[in-house]
């Protein structure tokens, strides 16, 4: 069988140029092999809308030309197809380059063509393969019912079978087995007990012999967060007097369901007196229960240990997955630690005490701004919020960048003077408000090139805000959007995409001290204090 007849001359034609485009950067550096993975999507994308506009000619019955026509017709798509790609994966490094010397890294000295092309050569021809059993599948199906019902009924009733029959392989057989085989990793990554994180020597600290949560329930992520915080010595050589700070974790395993966990937590938190610190945080972790060392090492330091913090897991699975499989549960137990915890705070006096704060980073950024609602609140509404890398589907989040100020860019928006909510980044912001922040505040943290945060679906077909000039400092000139293939490079960047420490959704030590700093005003810190907090965390951090 000839390559002319088996694969359509519209549809390589089309899909070569969503190949090239594909190799354009976007927001986060990429391997060979995840570029191979999205030039194939995109081949296979453009073939596919190449072989719809052919159908859609044929359809209205317009005009085809004559074969000897288009065989000349098929050699020049192949000429151009050739040059299209060679000239595109020749400048496909420097376009990489550009992305990766705004986050400080070394240039690369050539992608890879031949493994690029290799990697979406497969990929093009699995979906290819997909599709063929399909339309193989629909024609065999609307045959079948053609001989019981009327032609134009069975070829829509085989439609309808043709997908259901193939979202149950895909979601019930394939995405199943799939999940359930991560789910068990990760189980076993949660209960491994490692050598080095044994319980606590003093009985009345979580996890010790006379705490209320056992450490062999803690998870993986749960002894790490209370095993390697600062001690009252590590903030005395950058604050002076300082006191340990207090750590409170409950993990999945603690009860059985969210209301019981939280109780715990609550009650642990009161135990080891909690509330009696200036200054209490109540954390929602990331999916695998993980809290971002440099988030709380920072505030512990910057209010010289002077703090307690509470964090309530609610999963194991990484945030992409938990998102998918496990996203009301998050929301669930996030809401219920919140209840338990706001509301005895909430009845202690005000004068007296601690103030309290919410933070959150990405999947945690989410589930954190969904645990309350602000009607509940208004009467008595806590300290603030400190949300880094929300992810684009957070609804607060969505709804302050459409309705910023109108001078203001979507990827450092300012909403309505800076009264409430404000929005930094590694070089600034929250000294941006236009009128004095209040007394109850939400502080965003998030680079303009964080996929997780300005992923949106809605590229498919329009021009994303945030890549309107001026745009943020660490998104490449050359990046360009285009349609569908845009999505893909964006979607790729939020899963597969790996971004050096204060770039991309990998938030720095320093990031945070920005923003606690702002949020929280904490007192009596000099530039010099600074800088050897810089220095310390870098240390902590590196652990």
């Amino acid at each position: 069988m000839r390559l002319g007849h088996f694969f359509s001359t519209a549809g390589l034609l089309i899909g070569t140029v969503f190949f090239a485009l594909s190799l354009t950067p976007s927001l986060i550096p990429r391997t060979d092999i995840v570029q191979g993975a999205i030039s194939g999507l995109s081949f296979a994308a453009g073939y596919g809308a190449g072989v719809l506009l052919i159908w859609l000619w044929s359809f209205l019955g317009l005009p085809l030309p004559g074969a000897s026509t288009r065989r000349l017709l098929r050699w020049i798509a192949a000429a151009l197809c050739a040059l299209l790609a060679l000239a595109f994966l020749f400048k496909a490094s420097g376009w990489q380059n550009s992305v990766r010397s705004l986050m400080g890294l070394e240039e690369v000295s050539g992608v890879r063509p031949f493994t690029v092309a290799l990697v979406a050569l497969a990929f093009f021809l699995l979906v290819l393969l997909i599709a063929k059993l399909f339309k193989r599948t629909y024609f065999f199906l609307s045959r079948r019912l053609e001989k019981r019902i009327p032609r134009r009924v069975s070829l829509l009733l085989g439609l309808v079978a043709a997908f259901w029959l193939f979202w149950a392989v895909i979601n019930d057989v394939l995405l199943n087995a799939a999940l359930h085989s991560v789910d068990s990793i990760y189980q076993k990554l949660d209960a491994r007990m490692q050598p080095d994180m044994v319980p606590p020597d003093d009985p009345a600290k979580p996890g010790g012999a006379d705490s209320l949560l056992r450490w062999q329930d803690m998870g993986h992520q749960g002894r790490r967060y209370l095993a390697l915080g600062p001690t009252a010595a590590d903030i005395g050589e950058v604050a002076g007097k300082s006191m340990e700070p207090i750590r409170v974790y409950v993990g999945l395993n603690a009860a059985e369901a969210p209301r019981e966990r939280a109780r715990l937590a609550l009650e642990e938190l009161k135990r080891v007196g909690g509330f009696e610190r200036s200054v209490l945080v109540l954390i929602t972790p990331t999916g695998t229960g993980w809290v971002d060392p440099g988030a709380i090492n920072s505030v512990e330091f910057l209010h010289r240990g002077d703090i307690a913090s509470v964090a309530g897991q609610y999963s194991y699975l990484p945030s992409p997955i938990a998102l998918m499989t496990e996203d009301a549960y998050g929301k669930e137990t996030a809401q219920a630690l919140f209840e338990a915890i706001y509301g005895h705070w909430s009845r202690l006096p005000a004068e007296t005490r601690p103030k309290l704060y919410l933070f959150g980073l990405s999947l945690g950024a989410l589930n954190s701004d969904r645990s309350f609602d602000f009607y509940d609140i208004i009467d008595d509404p806590f300290d603030g919020a400190l949300w880094a890398g929300p992810p684009f589907r957070s609804d607060t989040w969505r709804e302050v960048t459409a309705h910023r100020d109108p001078d203001s860019p979507a990827w450092l928006p300012q909403f309505r003077g800076g009264a409430v909510v404000r929005f930094g980044n590694h070089f600034g912001g929250y000294e941006k408000g236009k009128v004095p922040w209040g007394t109850f505040r939400l502080a965003y943290l998030q680079h303009s090139s964080d996929p997780i945060v300005f992923f949106e679906p809605q590229a498919l077909y329009r021009k994303p805000a945030w890549m309107n000039v001026p745009r943020g400092p660490e998104v490449s000139p050359d990046l360009k959007w285009y349609p569908i293939v845009t999505m893909f490079q964006l979607a790729a960047d939020m899963h597969a995409g790996i971004a050096p420490k204060g770039f991309g959704h990998t938030y720095a030590p320093m990031d945070y001290v920005r923003a606690w700093l702002a949020l929280t005003e904490p007192q009596g810190w000099t530039e010099q204090d600074l800088q050897r907090l810089r220095e310390k965390l870098n240390t902590y951090n590196a652990r």
